[in-house]
């Protein structure tokens, strides 16, 4: 999965606009930090506020139960597999656009200043966006994995993608 991504990612960046390859870092750093507020959220919050909503027919208040009920899973999937891939693809993307950026202004001198520097400004933002993330997922965790369930909810209904599977298992 790693390799498609990255290979999807790296081609796109080298190949548009250096505008567009920041917007597209961007967005990578985004969704790591975003997938990792998801995680959080989902180990942090409590499954009995769910059975109430699911009583009341709110949509999206099962699949929360099935995402709480799961949330090593659903933790170890956004915070590891997607946290660590969007990680990997932000620091290539950082390369590549640091790669660009010397070569078009011709910049032979001092280029690995350049490289500390993107590299350095990547981590900041995605270490102190996960953090701040972290704090956020923690204190709205029911919110944040009602509006999950209410997005995974839609994706079955009207889709038809059903990324779910209640296994049944009762949290501890």
């Amino acid at each position: 999965m790693t390799l498609i991504v990255s290979f999807i990612s790296e081609n796109l960046i080298k190949n548009i606009n250096v505008v567009f390859a920041f917007l597209i870092l961007i967005i990578i750093i985004f969704i790591g930090i975003l997938f990792d507020i998801i995680g959080v959220a989902v180990t942090a919050a409590d499954e009995p506020p769910f059975h109430a909503m699911s009583a009341n027919k709110q949509k999206g208040s099962k699949e929360a139960v099935i995402l709480i009920r799961n949330a090593d899973i659903v933790s170890n999937f956004c915070n590891d597999v997607i946290g660590d891939i969007a990680g990997t693809l932000s620091g290539a993307a950082g390369a590549t656009l640091v790669y660009r950026i010397l070569r078009f202004y011709d910049i032979k001198n001092n280029d690995y200043i350049f490289t500390i520097l993107m590299t350095s400004i990547i981590a900041t933002i995605m270490v102190g966006g996960k953090a701040i993330g972290k704090t956020f997922a923690i204190s709205k965790s029911k919110q944040i994995v009602l509006k999950v369930g209410i997005l995974i909810y839609f994706l079955k209904e009207k889709l038809g993608l059903n990324l779910l599977q209640n296994n049944g298992k009762a949290r501890k």
